[in-house]
């Protein structure tokens, strides 16, 4: 089990420096509502599981300024992280991971389960990652969790703030999920890094091109099939 880490989950003051404004609407703490923690920890992991069903292109803002894009398609299912440094495709039809922003190297490997951990050299959350971590949270009798609720580029967003969290690589985190089930923001230190992302944009359409590597782009095929 990684070591257990420390930090200070800025919540909804973090989305509120990222998108510029503030849209918190109270904070409701579990006993006062009458909801147990494991009840609050459970639902919002029910909530954000819905992602995978959804067709959208959402676009974050990440610790440092820098932006990343997530485009998920469905019949066939797919999904598109386009961040500083890289990419990752996932298809039915086998899974490409790249490393560059503009000259990129690219592997095209046999497809792959939904990447439910951080993205390897990226700051990115992706939804399965912020699922696996709600789902370990959720089991746990001792966590501690504060909820509130905010707007997160326009849509409306229930958030969890979570304390002693054991099983995951990180104590102490803040997730946001929207009505539709998307990711609205996330917060920990994983590891020693920072991990700070905040929805800017949300639209439910995806552009024809958003899974095709650039032109410029060299492919390594290793598909076994």
């Amino acid at each position: 089990m990684p070591s257990r880490l420390r930090l200070t989950v800025t919540g909804l003051a973090t989305v509120a420096v990222l998108l510029g404004s503030a849209g918190c609407t109270g904070l409701d703490e579990a006993s006062a509502a009458g909801i147990s923690r494991d009840d609050l920890v459970s639902e919002m992991a029910v909530q954000l599981a819905r992602v995978t069903g959804l067709t959208y292109t959402a676009t974050y803002q990440l610790a440092g300024g820098t932006s990343a894009t997530v485009t998920q398609a469905q019949k066939p299912a797919r999904t598109a992280y386009v961040y500083p440094g890289g990419r990752l495709i996932e298809e039915t039809t086998g899974t490409t991971r790249c490393t560059g922003d503009t000259a990129l190297k690219c592997t095209r490997t046999d497809p792959a389960p939904a990447t439910a951990t951080p993205l390897s050299g990226s700051t990115l959350i992706t939804p399965e990652a912020a699922l696996a971590l709600l789902n370990t949270a959720s089991l746990d009798q001792d966590v501690e969790a504060g909820q509130h609720d905010t707007t997160i580029a326009g849509r409306h967003a229930t958030c969890l703030d979570l304390k002693r969290v054991d099983g995951t690589p990180t104590a102490e985190f803040g997730v946001c999920v929207t009505n539709e089930g998307a990711l609205g923001s996330f917060t920990a230190t994983i590891a020693g890094q920072r991990f700070e992302q905040a929805l800017t944009a949300y639209e439910e359409k995806v552009e024809p091109d958003a899974f095709a590597l650039p032109a410029s782009a060299t492919v390594s095929d290793k598909r076994t099939r």
